[in-house]
């Protein structure tokens, strides 16, 4: 499956992967900034922004929907930045194909499985009802019954459609159908990505903790640790120069 996706600036080739009800658009600033050095593809991955919809989701399909668009743009080999859902994608794609990878940076996500926290954003988006008269001021209110943080609810309202026939420009239904697949991870354990990885933890996150850490350098024994301070799970946007300077040091 191709995937559609932003493709900006020269030198070497790096791919941005979104997380969970995210866009390639999510890293606008950071995929500026990178490609002042580097030639930067920000990808859709499937069911998500202007990406092709599909009923099954699964991480290592998702990471051959990266390689064979990354193949047809003739971005091989590249670096994979990931974040959290993406991150797992990331991950994917260096353990199935090595050769491919020049280096894997993942945001805030371990190879891990996680509790479903986000099935009750899925179950409000899809209770939602869509109208002509539907505003965003509106969409917010209803969303947050069951949504209480102001600035997630601005973040999944970026990919509903308003207008005449509002609707959701992702694939929610298939979405909500593979959160148990999404909140785990595959079986890839006897893989092992030997290149550069670095692993880099929001210091108001939880999500990449100590006992994580022994499952990573199973899989990927050169992997390295990073705390991004000011940042919570959503690494890029809550400080995103910090995390251009991670890159940066990685990628050098």
């Amino acid at each position: 499956m191709i995937l559609t996706g932003t493709d900006i600036g020269s030198g070497q080739n790096v791919a941005l992967l979104h997380g969970l009800f995210g866009a390639a658009a999510n890293f606008g600033t950071v995929q500026k900034r990178l490609a002042e050095r580097h030639r930067v593809l920000a990808l859709d991955l499937r069911n998500h922004g202007s990406s092709p919809h599909t009923p099954f989701m699964s991480y290592p399909a998702m990471a051959e929907d990266v390689l064979e668009t990354l193949r047809a743009r003739n971005a091989l080999p590249c670096t994979l930045i990931g974040h959290s859902m993406g991150g797992k994608v990331a991950m994917a794609a260096a353990l199935e194909a090595p050769g491919a990878i020049t280096r894997v940076l993942v945001g805030d996500i371990a190879p891990a499985v996680y509790p479903p926290i986000y099935r009750a954003y899925a179950q409000a988006m899809a209770t939602l009802r869509l109208s002509a008269d539907l505003t965003r001021v509106a969409a917010d209110r209803a969303l947050a019954t069951t949504i209480e943080s102001p600035a997630i609810r601005a973040f999944l309202l970026q990919n509903l459609r308003f207008g005449a026939e509002p609707n959701w420009r992702i694939g929610l239904d298939a979405i909500a159908a593979g959160l148990n697949v999404l909140e785990g991870w595959p079986d890839l354990e006897e893989n092992a990505y030997l290149g550069p990885a670095l692993f880099v933890a929001g210091s108001r996150s939880d999500y990449i903790l100590p006992e994580h850490r022994p499952i990573i350098r199973a899989m990927f024994p050169a992997a390295r640790f990073a705390v991004l301070k000011n940042a919570g799970h959503w690494l890029h946007a809550d400080n995103p120069d910090g995390f251009v300077s991670l890159v940066d040091a990685f990628m050098s």
